[in-house]
């Protein structure tokens, strides 16, 4: 059970319920770290537009992001994201058994190089809480300097959700199966 009570719109105030109503009409999520949120409408708004902003101008493929996503969310064990972002992913075309190498906690086969460079920097940054000469190196041999300060940016930002669901137990929606497993 969710921790934070969840707003029904009716419940909220006005600057809240144009937020809502904005981040609808936009087809932003609405649900997870955004029933935090929503308490401080402009900080939604904010987190929305920096998410959109780095998805939409970051220079980084929608499946590179996503694998570094998908690490962010293993490493923190976070289960609404993972809930629904593995739905994302499939939805990309990323293979089931990339998924669930992920989610059992090892190395994903992954051919493409930009995609695997992303997820090895998460997982790296995470990890040990820093990067390596030699990760660093080959990073930035892979990307150019705007797309790794939005891989740096995605790993943060994304970190920022994965920990607010964590701490209101955000729970899955039961309409979708996948979960993460306690490794």
């Amino acid at each position: 059970m969710t921790r934070i009570s969840i707003l029904g719109r009716d419940q909220m105030n006005a600057e809240q319920g144009k937020v809502f109503d904005d981040v609808k009409a936009e087809g932003g999520p609405l649900g997870g770290p955004y029933w935090a949120y929503i308490r401080h409408p402009q900080l939604m708004r904010q987190l929305q537009d920096t998410s959109n902003y780095i998805g939409q101008n970051g220079g980084l493929s929608k499946r590179e992001r996503q694998m570094a996503i998908m690490a962010i969310i293993r490493f923190w064990g976070a289960e609404y994201p993972w809930a629904v972002q593995t739905r994302a992913t499939l939805a990309m075309g990323i293979a089931q058994d990339i998924i669930d190498a992920i989610n059992n906690g090892s190395t994903p086969k992954l051919d493409d190089v930009r995609e695997k460079m992303a997820y090895d920097v998460a997982v790296e940054l995470l990890n040990t809480r820093k990067l390596s000469e030699a990760t660093y190196a080959a990073a930035s041999k892979t990307f150019d300097e705007a797309e790794l300060v939005s891989l740096v940016a995605t790993i943060g930002q994304f970190s920022m959700t994965c920990l607010t669901t964590i701490a209101y137990e955000c729970t899955p929606p039961d309409e979708v199966p996948h979960r993460i497993k306690a490794v």
